[in-house]
């Protein structure tokens, strides 16, 4: 009882990063009909200002800040540069435009930073555990499912209670209508970059905080999971994404802890064979977002 219960705390701490990860995705996606592949970069963009304030011995509590408003800014750039130019052709166009703006950050990094991964300098508490109720939890486990709550709560009081939140709900509902009613589509796009830039900035300092490390290509991964969790929640839904993030944690964790050691190695085949079982039985997602009405033909 005590592995499982210790093992639940892991998985709510991958869950919670990936469930960042993909309600940064399913921001933009309900908004402009957009996958952006290059949300990974972002984190990337946060691992190595951490890396920088690390090496500049600036205090982590000053360089969690800079590096969550460096991926913020990162996003916003990337919006008015890259996919502010061809928002008005076609979805396969701004896919491409996603996928080259990836490609072209990764390749920068690995020549004007290095190709190697580089440690991150962290403060000693994060390494350190704690007992709650009896488990033994480390301490950025902990910040991750506090970080976690916190950044949930902010974003429904955001889309709740603030303009630009409830102009994207509008957007996301119906974004021609949303238009004629006066909301201005460039400050709302822009607004759902950088509320995808704020989740990819945070989740970037909790990916950091477990590994120590960061490198050209660390965005990538913890994205691609993040689009499966975005599918499996209901691509376009924020609860659905929350909710797939965390399913996807949980069925992670649990596959390493208890699947048996001569199962391991397909581990990663079980995973996502479990994804598309859900799949089958809900095909639109577990929570599909109410503006998409894909049906099984």
């Amino acid at each position: 009882m005590e592995l499982f219960l210790q093992q639940t705390a892991n998985a709510l701490a991958l869950g919670g990063t990936y469930a960042l990860l993909a309600l940064g995705l399913a921001v933009v996606f309900s908004i402009m009909g957009l996958i952006n592949f290059a949300h990974g970069e972002l984190m990337t963009i946060a691992g190595y200002v951490l890396m920088y304030c690390g090496i500049a011995s600036v205090p982590f509590v000053i360089a969690v800040p800079l590096a969550i408003t460096a991926s913020v800014l990162a996003a916003v750039a990337m919006e008015r540069i890259a996919f502010r130019p061809v928002r008005s052709g076609s979805g396969a166009t701004m896919l491409v435009t996603s996928f080259a703006v990836a490609m072209i950050l990764q390749v920068l990094f690995q020549n004007l930073i290095s190709a190697r991964s580089q440690p991150v300098l962290l403060p000693a508490l994060l390494s350190d555990s704690v007992r709650v109720f009896g488990l033994v939890i480390g301490v950025n486990k902990l910040a991750a499912i506090a970080s976690t709550i916190v950044m949930l709560v902010f974003l429904d009081w955001f889309m709740k209670h603030q303009k630009t939140g409830v102009a994207m709900r509008a957007a996301a509902e119906d974004f021609a209508v949303a238009r004629l009613m006066g909301i201005r589509a460039n400050t709302v796009i822009a607004g759902a970059f950088a509320l995808s830039g704020l989740l990819a900035g945070v989740a970037a300092v909790l990916w950091v905080s477990q590994r120590a490390s960061v490198d050209p290509l660390m965005g990538f991964m913890p994205v691609l999971k993040a689009f499966i969790a975005a599918i499996l929640g209901g691509l376009g839904s924020l609860r659905g994404a929350v909710a797939g993030g965390f399913l996807l944690g949980f069925i992670e964790i649990y596959l390493a802890a208890f699947l048996p050691p001569e199962m391991q190695e397909f581990r990663d085949p079980i995973g996502l064979g479990i994804v598309v079982l859900v799949l089958l039985i809900r095909p639109n997602g577990l929570i599909p977002s109410a503006t998409l009405k894909a049906e099984k033909v």
